[in-house]
């Protein structure tokens, strides 16, 4: 069948995994470089809203966007050194980044600081896993270090607004971990 043969050919180029094709290191610099790209524009989306619903948090948003941006900075500056491109799920990191931020704006601080402890709760524990799995690539190891701290720093600060929440606020935060682990693991095969 012609639709079969098609989809194996798609298959092939878009959702093979990379395993066998780009070193691990490479893979992990592509995701993070698309994950950055993504938390950028959750922040973008979070502030528009922000100006409505929570004002309080706008500097502060703004402040994150721009650790985001240094970020995706040091991992595109690590990408072109290697002569590798940009992850394939750098454009679907922008897009539901954009929609997750302007749908947890118009929540409120709340929903704004639930969804930042979320993410940075997942992308904290795949940076500490990611410093064991690139221990002999010094480079790698020291964009991920060079990053790490205002990590820590924008879920810490986000944490600070989260009060105890009832099962739509564990729903929020469940799904938006669930979304970002979805991601990054599709960004690893893609």
């Amino acid at each position: 069948m012609m639709t079969s043969s098609v989809f194996l050919r798609l298959r092939t180029w878009y959702i093979a995994p990379m395993s066998n094709r780009i070193p691990l290191a490479a893979r992990i610099l592509k995701v993070n470089h698309a994950g950055e790209h993504g938390a950028v524009s959750i922040y973008a989306g979070q502030i528009l809203m922000a100006r409505l619903t929570a004002k309080g948090l706008v500097a502060q948003l703004e402040s994150f966007k721009s650790h985001e941006e240094r970020h995706r900075a040091i991992f595109l500056a690590e990408l072109t050194g290697r002569g590798v491109r940009r992850c394939r799920s750098y454009w679907l990191c922008a897009i539901g980044g954009y929609g997750l931020g302007v749908l947890t704006g118009l929540l409120g601080a709340r929903a704004i600081a639930q969804t930042t402890v979320a993410v940075e709760r997942v992308v904290l524990r795949h940076l500490q896993q990611q410093m064991v799995q690139l221990k002999d690539d010094a480079e790698a190891l020291a964009a991920i270090v060079a990053i790490i701290g205002e990590e820590q720093e924008h879920h810490d600060l986000a944490a600070g607004h989260v009060k105890a929440g009832g099962p739509l606020a564990r729903l929020l935060e469940t799904t938006v971990s669930a979304a970002t682990e979805s991601v990054i693991w599709l960004g690893m095969r893609i």
